[in-house]
């Protein structure tokens, strides 16, 4: 009785904090409210590489799921998903509803289906062959499926785990799923009523006389009777134990009831989008923009289980202290614009998201700060230790809620004593040496072979995208050294923050691989040499990418170039420059580089600064009109509407930020480039009752032109703006036209990295 009206009572409250926070914008019954405009079915139909997933979870939470298909034209659902364990990446254990002859029955069935809608909370498919109806939904650590069999015969239910241990007692079935070498996810499920008979399901039949199963495809099936039309499971989830995931379904769900836990769900996740709202546009508009701040909340997940959590960092059980514990973060993607957006949107979590890392640091008993954590630990993928930015960005936002003594040494040990090399988490040697002494990654001619252990076959040395990537890095250190008044280590810092001049190329404008001996490769060609991935030299994206990798120091890269004339005639050309081949040949080489215009690739993170770039050399308009036409010809309502990779917010917080009207070029510095706001009015919840407004005047398709600016009420005459004058709230008013106003925010251009000191 009391979890029941426990369950009761989270409705209630979530209906009120809704309404609270719709303000009048969505509490009629005609209006839609945020989440009524997510379409999680957007990108699921991939340009190239790996698809947008429609993923139902709660905002940043434990649990998660979507479609056990190949991708969305796959003709054949394998079984019902249980919890997916690693953005995109990998399902644990799985759920098969059957009726008729028991010869039928298999570890992972394949279904039919049809008739399906996926919304953030909630799933639904029919499984038109079985004849069986299905409907879930998730809370944070468990959820629910109702399922409805149509046909006659004896309704089953088969649970299998594909690599761990299952057994059955009653109407609850328990066991765990190994997701590498050392970590297990386990699980507690109960069904709402008790079945004939169960046993485990082998080579095609059920042994009624076992319980318990351990290995592959370890499956445990329960066999219902011939009477059975409507079947309810409950089930919980732990990283912890099987006792842990019971107590956390007790908790969670009191019932069998999807509705309820549907609408407990729907209006948590209106809470979280409603922290951002929009006026004007169109529907369309809108459907992007909150799908968009939906998958923004698919990563990092929240991993504490009242008051503890396992680290796969030192495969530990460890308290909280009430503090939630995150996993999951793929920070190469996500540092550029995610983890700005949440600073804005919830500084709580993303306190909560750094102080994880310190502990992950701690954990690994290197004290480097971590690269890539997920649920089994540091993968260390991609290039560079891009945490150092997420770290004195949130600080110079005003956030406190960690040590940044302590984040400055986890930082600098890892970019210091962890090897540069790209997806390894070795110590330092030979090419961290070479870096050190000469302020670059010495690349290797054509047919060299490469002798430095450690470095992958695959992934190469990427030697002029870890170059630019450390320096930025560097300046990122050099600023949490200023921070803590540690002049000597700033200035140090900062000088080797200029290491990406070290492979500027005067003579072609670009950023070039060099040798050991300090000479330039030739012949290159910036579009298509670096072999596959062009990670000989740079990193999924060619030199023209590149090219613009210098986020902390754009007016030194201005100046490299030549002057904002030439900067400007420099970023027109790459939009302007064609593949020079067919696609097949370009993308067989390339791809990752997909979302062309010209050479520039929507489709992937190193690109998303790009357009904002005009904002530093005196042509504000330029950035205005591309960032529109970008965001109009790749970010569209649907199934083909996302250009790449998304990552689960990397690219999406891009979208978020460039509809609101304004960017983080470089976090680290607390300042914003302005665009092209697509709506007429933005309130952004900053909390504490502290809104930050962008007004649009008469913003649309047509006005995409920033005609005149004001900031709090003042005359603003440059494209930028910093974080603390908006950090109490404030108001960007911006009047917008249908041509250019090519002498509007000329006044100063944003702010870049402080001179070499000498």
């Amino acid at each position: 009785m009391k979890t029941k009206l426990k369950t009761s009572m989270a409705l209630l409250a979530s209906v009120f904090l809704w309404v609270s926070c719709a303000g009048g914008g969505g509490t009629s019954p005609s209006a839609m409210d945020p989440v009524d405009y997510v379409n999680p079915y957007m990108g699921n139909i991939s340009h190239l590489l790996v698809p947008t997933f429609p993923t139902v979870h709660l905002p940043n939470s434990m649990l998660r799921v979507y479609p056990e298909r190949a991708d969305f034209t796959g003709d054949r659902l394998g079984g019902l998903p249980i919890i997916v364990t690693n953005h995109r990446e990998r399902s644990a254990f799985n759920l098969c509803p059957y009726q008729g002859d028991e010869s039928g029955l298999r570890p992972v069935i394949a279904y039919s289906y049809d008739r399906e809608k996926i919304l953030p909370y909630r799933y639904q498919v029919y499984l038109d062959n079985e004849e069986i109806d299905v409907d879930f939904a998730p809370s944070h650590q468990s959820a629910v499926y109702s399922l409805t069999f149509e046909k006659e015969g004896p309704a089953y239910l088969v649970f299998n785990s594909r690599n761990g241990q299952l057994q059955v007692n009653g109407n609850a079935v328990s066991g765990y799923q190994y997701i590498d070498k050392k970590t297990k996810v386990f699980l507690y499920a109960e069904t709402n009523q008790k079945p004939v008979k169960a046993g485990v399901l082998s080579n095609g039949s059920v042994n009624y006389n076992e319980t318990s199963v351990e290995g592959i495809n370890a499956a445990i099936a329960l066999s219902f009777g011939e009477d059975v039309k409507k079947l309810g499971v409950r089930y919980g989830i732990s990283f912890i134990s099987e006792e842990q995931a019971k107590k956390t379904l007790e908790r969670e769900i009191a019932a069998y009831d999807v509705d309820v836990v549907a609408k407990i769900a729907r209006n948590d996740w209106n809470d979280a989008l409603c922290k951002i709202q929009v006026q004007g546009g169109t529907k369309d508009e809108k459907t992007v923009f909150y799908t968009s701040l939906y998958r923004c909340y698919e990563r990092p997940i929240n991993l504490s289980e009242d008051g503890h959590y396992y680290s796969a960092f030192d495969g530990k059980i460890h308290e909280d202290g009430g503090r939630s514990f995150y996993t999951d973060d793929w920070i190469w993607d996500t540092y550029r614009a995610t983890h700005p957006l949440r600073v804005l949107i919830d500084n709580e979590r993303e306190n909560d998201i750094i102080n994880s890392y310190l502990l992950m640091a701690e954990q690994m008993g290197t004290d480097w700060m971590p690269t890539f954590p997920e649920v089994t630990g540091d993968t260390r993928r991609m290039n560079s230790n891009h945490a150092v930015a997420t770290v004195i960005d949130a600080y110079r936002k005003g956030l406190r809620g960690f040590e940044l003594e302590k984040a400055y040494i986890a930082c600098k040990k890892g970019i210091e004593e962890k090897t540069l090399i790209p997806w390894s988490a070795a110590p330092a040697g030979w090419l961290d040496d070479f870096y050190k002494e000469h302020g670059y990654i010495p690349a290797l001619r054509p047919g060299e072979k490469e002798t430095v252990p450690n470095v992958s076959i695959w992934e190469k040395r990427q030697p002029i995208a870890v170059t630019l990537g450390t320096s930025y890095d560097e300046w990122c250190l050099s600023q949490i050294a200023q921070e803590l008044g540690k002049k000597d280590e700033a200035d140090y810092y900062l000088r080797r923050s200029y290491n990406y001049r070290n492979v500027f190329n005067p003579e072609t404008g670009f950023f070039h691989p060099k040798d050991k001996d300090g000479k330039f490769i030739y012949p290159l060609d910036y579009r298509y040499d670096g072999g596959l991935g062009a990670r000989d030299y740079y990193d999924e994206n060619n030199g023209y990418i590149y090219r613009w990798d210098v986020q902390h120091n754009i007016g030194d890269l201005i100046s490299l170039i030549g002057g904002n004339e030439a900067f400007t005639s420099a970023l027109d050309s790459m939009f302007n420059t064609p593949l020079g081949m067919s696609k097949w040949q370009f993308y067989s080489t390339l791809p990752d580089h997909t979302g062309n215009v010209g050479m520039f690739s929507m489709a992937n993170e190193p690109s998303l600064h790009i357009p904002y770039l005009y904002n530093y050399a005196g042509k504000p308009w330029m950035t205005q009109k591309r960032i529109r036409t970008l965001l109009n010809q790749w970010f569209r309502n649907d199934l083909m509407g996302v250009p790449g990779d998304e990552d689960g917010g990397g690219m999406s917080a891009f979208v978020v930020f460039s509809q609101m009207g304004f960017y983080p070029v470089t976090p680290g510095s607390p300042t914003y480039n302005i665009g092209s706001p697509m709506f007429t009015d933005v309130k952004v919840d900053m909390g504490n009752g502290n809104t930050f407004e962008i007004r649009a005047n008469n913003a649309s398709d047509e006005n995409k032109y920033v005609q005149s600016a004001k900031l709090n009420g003042v005359t603003l005459n440059q494209p930028w703006f910093n974080h603390s004058d908006i950090a109490a709230g404030g108001l960007l008013e911006l009047e917008m036209g249908p041509k250019a106003n090519k002498e509007w925010g000329l006044g100063t251009p944003p702010p870049s990295a402080a001179p070499m000191p000498k």
